[in-house]
């Protein structure tokens, strides 16, 4: 636009575009801040939540040395925790004061209690960094660092520093920019105060976890994590839960005891076991294969249990055996085998073995699988040549059933003529030849498995009337049969009457309806 010369609407259009800019930029800006405030609440909540967990664990090595009889060396273990609480109280009191300087940085609070200034960044780099080294950055930094070297010895083991610099650093070592900064600089150059504050909270977090895992391995030295068994069950170990009429019960009774005072770890097989008061709750999926002649798989549990004691962790071994057995299962049908084309093949597949435990499901290649919503019960469709049912319980494939499939058998043709049937070789008078009726029957043994497929109707026929080798007259009827009083009114003694059916047709459970290729389909009727 320079070097044109604007209206005055033009100037104020783009006067308010550079203002909204602003204004969003300035929006973005303040929601951050806004986020950091919320941050650092969290962080300090945290903080606060930690301390009142570290003190029960000082308070529990108090006591647990009073309850032994205040022995000399374990009163020189509490001297010890109570030291560690002081030097995190130093260190956290001295954070908590450069906090306030930061907020005081930022223009206080106002009467709601909220930061004035969140934005400010230079008055915060002027406290934390300084000019020549002289920022109050440095100082925490020789003082958290000096905090670590002073509890890991009662640890004993030593913690990584937590003050670096950038190329010490995990993170800011992988940025050529960030690794060239010290502590003061990567923690607090153009930062705004509720950023500062974060940095500062997650120091304070960062050293009540270490006071924390400092105290616990204290108060493994005194037995405040000894195991004390005041949990006392009564326990039944059977041999099986399914007894078979006329056998054995066998099982071993015994009292187990816990303690409430601690959490085992406990692992199986290498990995962790979901603990509930104080027990854990192994439950897996069985895995089958390799079956010995009986059916019966040997798998070997190998774990251990883990837990504090007065001389340190001390870990239990644990082995058990137990035998996977192989699932079987039952395929009952009306027929078995085959299945037919197209049809609804009921079948029932039950597990006696797995009785409760069997939840099976179906799928097929060559053919769909309807569900009954009985367990076990479905109905195949078969629409190939073969069918394999696969059968699978609770996820596990546990076999697969190869099925024949045969075509639908055809049906039957029956005619009538005047009520007698066609293939009377005596013939039909011609005063009883008035009508025509005509039958698709269903093989038998097909009706009684599939009665719902068996289901077979004519689409029409045309009747002639024949003399010697010469038609006479024809007329058709429809699906079922009908009159052919017209013919007989022509009809004479010797004269023949050809009955061709026009097609069958078959209605499946679905509903569905086809064409049956039937063949020939003519009959012929003598008349006298």
């Amino acid at each position: 636009m320079a070097g044109t010369k604007e209206t005055p609407r033009q100037k104020m259009i783009g006067m308010m575009y550079l203002v909204l800019t602003a204004l969003l930029a300035l929006q973005v800006t303040s929601a951050i801040l806004e986020k950091f405030v919320l941050i650092n609440n969290s962080l300090e909540q945290s903080t606060g939540a930690v301390s009142k967990v570290n003190q029960s664990t000082f308070d529990n090595i108090r006591a647990t040395v009073e309850k032994s009889g205040n022995r000399a060396t374990d009163l020189a273990i509490v001297k010890q925790a109570d030291e560690v609480r002081k030097l995190t109280a130093d260190v956290i009191g001295e954070v908590d004061k450069l906090k306030e300087q930061i907020i005081e940085a930022g223009g206080g609070r106002d009467e709601a209690g909220n930061i004035k200034n969140l934005s400010e960044e230079e008055k915060v780099a002027q406290l934390m960094i300084g000019t020549g080294r002289t920022g109050a950055a440095f100082k925490l930094k020789d003082q958290l660092n000096g905090y670590i070297d002073a509890v890991s010895k009662y640890a004993g083991t030593k913690y990584p520093a937590m003050a670096l610099d950038g190329k010490d650093d995990p993170i800011a070592s992988q940025s050529p920019d960030q690794r060239k900064k010290d502590f003061a600089e990567l923690n607090f150059a153009q930062t705004p105060v509720p950023a500062a504050l974060a940095v500062l909270s997650q120091k304070q977090a960062d050293v009540r976890r270490i006071e924390g895992e400092v105290l616990d391995a204290l108060a493994s030295k005194v037995g405040a994590q000894d195991v004390k068994f005041d949990k006392i069950i009564a326990m039944l170990s059977m041999e099986s839960k399914v007894v078979v009429a006329g056998t054995k019960f066998k099982g071993q009774m015994f009292l187990a005891a816990s303690s409430s005072g601690i959490q085992p770890r406990m692992s199986l097989n290498g990995g962790a076991v979901r603990m509930q008061d104080g027990q854990g709750i192994v439950e897996f999926t069985a895995q089958g294969g390799a079956y010995d002649k009986n059916g019966l798989a040997r798998r070997v549990l190998n774990g251990s249990i883990a837990y504090q004691t007065a001389a340190g962790l001390k870990t239990v071994p644990l082995t058990a055996e137990y035998f996977v057995a192989k699932p079987s299962y039952q395929v009952e049908t009306g027929t078995m085998p085959p299945l037919y084309l197209g049809c609804a093949n009921k079948l029932s597949i039950q597990s006696p073995q797995l009785g409760a435990l069997w939840n099976p499901n179906f799928s097929a290649d060559g053919g769909a699988v309807i569900q009954s919503g009985e367990k076990g019960k479905i109905t195949v469709v078969p629409s190939a040549a073969n069918l394999s049912l696969n059968i699978s319980n609770s996820g596990s494939l546990l076999g697969t059933e190869r099925f024949r499939v045969n075509r639908v058998p055809r049906p039957t043709l029956e005619v009538f003529v005047g009520g007698t049937r066609a293939n009377d070789p005596r013939g039909v008078p011609v005063s009883s030849a008035r009508s025509v009726r005509i039958q698709a029957v269903a093989d038998p043994s097909f009706a009684a498995y599939s009665p719902d497929d068996a289901n077979f109707r004519t689409t029409g026929a045309t009747v002639s009337l024949v003399r010697g080798t010469k038609r006479i007259q024809a007329v058709t009827v429809p699906a079922g049969g009908g009159s052919i009083a017209g013919l007989a009114a022509e009809a004479q003694p010797g004269d023949r009457l050809v009955i061709q059916v026009d097609g069958v047709q078959r209605r499946n459970f679905r509903g569905e309806v086809s064409d049956v290729p039937m063949g020939s389909t003519l009959s012929q009727v003598s008349l006298y």
